[in-house]
């Protein structure tokens, strides 16, 4: 009885804590399809909102200019000798080949700059992992594919059971869940999908293309003076269609814009709305600076240089490094550690480590070097053994001279 409830139990357990699919065998795969329309329009603003494109470019550009490297880590300062640190550079490694190298027609800029504009305008980027069939868990390649193209696959009791790649001919390519890398900015509503400033701006942004296609409408078909024709009389079909026709060739288009117009038994109602009474300029001003605020840029990262001096331009580069760069860096440094060098069949030992793009800032430096050796210099005249203290603190380990004798030279970090 016992082994039979134990087997009843098993069948039921959840891999995850708690359901995150509301149907068995993937039921939120019919959501997902409905939902990457939303996701295509998400992408397709950064080429129709000027103001948009430059934000991302501005954000993916040095993201993907940063430099990355890999250092083998131990667990005990110790473990690599008494004087040296717990990580050192690791100069050559299968993992680091493919990133720097990721296929044959990417090189890593290109592969971070494009999954950067991914994650920026969708909320997430995904990574698909070709092996070799004889070495399955081995990876040969790294691709970006477009995330309005990737369908999660719910799995009732493990989460995810994988994912669909509908192409662009509509074929539906089904991927494991070990083939795909997804990087995310975290989806309050959805577990599965990410969420990015654009999905809070689509109105907005919807906002600045319509005024600016309404602005290229204005110069291409305006009709001006603007209102509505009034016959006294009714016309016939052939009537009609040479009014309209001399309308038009004498009023539409720049050329004719503004010209005095002549009518014939016919009365002028004008209704025009100028551009100053719709005014577009505010609005896209206004809208240009709630984009810049949803991705927390400051404008002289795009150029606008009405109210900048060096001091908040210097400012503007280091929030675009520390709000922007440095957090996208980091997301893929976790997905490298945890979902790429496994792989390979790391336990750990190393880790991807990237060049901070932050700024250093030399007085905070100078600070912090005062504050180090100052307390270091108050644990040691309490009787703290001097390499405690100085791991305590944060400073590497020192050599220390004999009374008398000339001072040695520090063994460096």
């Amino acid at each position: 009885m016992n082994s039979l409830i134990g087997g009843v139990v098993a069948t039921v357990r959840n891999a995850a804590p708690v359901p995150y699919s509301g149907q068995r065998g993937g039921g939120g795969v019919l959501s997902a399809l409905m939902g990457h329309r939303t996701q295509t329009a998400q992408l397709e603003a950064m080429g129709s909102v000027s103001t948009l494109f430059a934000v991302v470019s501005a954000i993916a550009e040095p993201t993907a200019a940063v430099c990355w490297y890999m250092e083998r880590v131990s667990p005990n300062r110790r473990v690599f000798g008494p004087s040296e640190p717990a990580r050192r550079p690791l100069l050559v490694h299968p993992a680091l080949d493919l990133w720097n190298r990721p296929n044959d027609f990417y090189s890593r800029h290109d592969f971070v700059e494009t999954a950067t504009q991914h994650l920026k305008l969708v909320g997430e980027t995904d990574w698909v992992i070709v092996t070799d069939p004889r070495a399955p868990t081995l990876p040969l390649e790294l691709w970006p594919v477009r995330p309005d193209r990737m369908i999660p696959v719910p799995h009732p009791t493990d989460f995810l059971a994988g994912w669909i790649y509908a192409s662009p001919t509509g074929e539906r390519i089904p991927l494991d869940v070990a083939q795909v890398i997804q990087v995310k900015s975290p989806n309050p509503m959805d577990p599965y999908r990410g969420m990015g400033p654009v999905q809070a701006l689509l109105a907005d942004l919807d906002s600045v293309r319509f005024s600016a296609e309404w602005n290229r409408r204005f110069f291409l078909n305006d009709a001006t003076p603007g209102g509505i024709i009034e016959m006294q009389d009714n016309l016939g079909d052939t009537e009609f269609e040479r009014l309209k026709t001399r309308w038009y060739d004498q009023h539409r288009g720049v050329g004719n814009a503004h010209r005095v117009a002549f009518l014939e038994r016919a009365t002028w109602k004008d209704r025009q709305f100028t551009q100053r009474d719709m005014q577009f300029m505010e609005l896209r001003n206004l809208s240009r600076d709630i984009i810049r605020e949803a991705f927390r840029v400051h404008k002289a990262i795009l150029g606008q240089s009405d109210d900048v001096n060096r001091a908040n331009a210097d400012a503007a580069d280091y929030q675009l490094a520390k709000w922007n760069v440095s957090p996208i860096l980091s997301r893929y440094q976790g997905a490298l550690n945890t979902r790429l060098l496994p792989m390979y069949g790391e336990t750990g030992q190393n880790a991807f480590c990237f060049e901070s793009p932050v700024a250093e800032d030399e007085a905070a430096e100078n600070a912090e070097l005062t504050a180090k050796t100052s307390a270091y210099k108050t644990l040691v005249d309490a009787g703290v053994d001097p390499d405690d203290a100085a791991l305590t603190v944060g400073l590497p380990p020192m050599r220390r001279a004999a009374a008398g004798a000339p001072v040695q030279e520090a063994i460096p970090a």
